[in-house]
């Protein structure tokens, strides 16, 4: 994907930023410790249901990365990408759905923590429901500190019912207006809504940008990190150009709210 942005000038090197992997103090604040271990011990099976030791080298990169997208957009007042997912499926005690560890939360608590942030809004527009970071926030009970807005846990299997677009942009102003409180915003840029998506089937293209343009621009000059998550569509010829196209797409929304006026 990044290839891609750089490839068709939606991104320039020099807007490529360095950061750190996070730690296993980081996850284990929001983990069970002996889970975080075991993972990256190589002792229990990961999100994707194996134990490759890849996928464990990439865990703190990834999380990392919206950490630090997370800090960039609380100096500079504005929206950053960080180019990740696979977060919100996992729970305190549990891997699942291609999520290991929960990257939202992670960063989340992090700045709390920390102290540069007193409420955080983590709106999700993945298509599923994202159990985990309900899982974490009430383990924790962060409910006052973080505020969860998951597309999932209310269109999800919605395909067909009634009309979807409406409803979900009836359910996303409210949720951004819930969100306006918060001093950071992490915006889940699924793309698995999609219409042609074989675990989606709910937005068109249009639709698509539509939702990305009414977030950016409710959230204009104010901290907001977004990221990926989910999106399965391939071409005929077994690529995934039209996943790459919807997340080129909320990447040119980004830039073209953030142009001056």
């Amino acid at each position: 994907m990044i290839d891609d942005w750089l490839a068709r000038g939606i991104i320039q090197a020099h807007h490529i930023e360095g950061f750190e992997p996070v730690s296993r103090a980081d996850f284990k604040r929001v983990h069970n410790p002996q889970m975080v271990d075991d993972v990256l011990d190589l002792k229990r099976r990961n999100g994707f249901r194996n134990q490759d030791p890849e996928v464990a080298a990439s865990l703190p990169f990834t999380s990392g990365s919206l950490l630090a997208a997370a800090h960039w957009a609380l100096a500079h007042q504005e929206a950053v990408c960080s180019p990740t997912s696979g977060f919100h499926h996992a729970g305190f005690d549990e891997p699942d759905g291609y999520c290991t560890f929960n990257g939202l939360m992670v960063t989340a608590v992090k700045l709390l923590d920390l102290g540069l942030v007193r409420r955080v809004a983590i709106l999700d527009c993945d298509l599923h429901y994202g159990n985990g970071t309900d899982d974490i926030i009430v383990r924790l009970g962060l409910q006052s500190s973080i505020g969860h807005h998951t597309m999932g846990q209310h269109f999800e299997g919605e395909q067909g019912v009634g009309h979807p677009a409406a409803r979900f942009m009836s359910w996303l102003n409210t949720a951004i207006q819930q969100c306006a409180r918060a001093d950071l915003v992490i915006y889940q840029a699924g793309a698995d809504p999609h219409i042609n998506d074989p675990l989606g089937g709910l937005l068109t293209t249009r639709e698509m940008l539509k939702r990305d343009l009414a977030v950016f621009r409710a959230f204009r000059c104010h901290p907001l990190v977004w990221n990926l998550a989910g999106g399965y569509q391939r071409d005929v010829a077994g690529s995934i150009e039209p996943v790459l196209q919807l997340h080129r797409n909320t990447a040119l929304a980004c830039t073209k709210v953030a142009a001056p006026s």
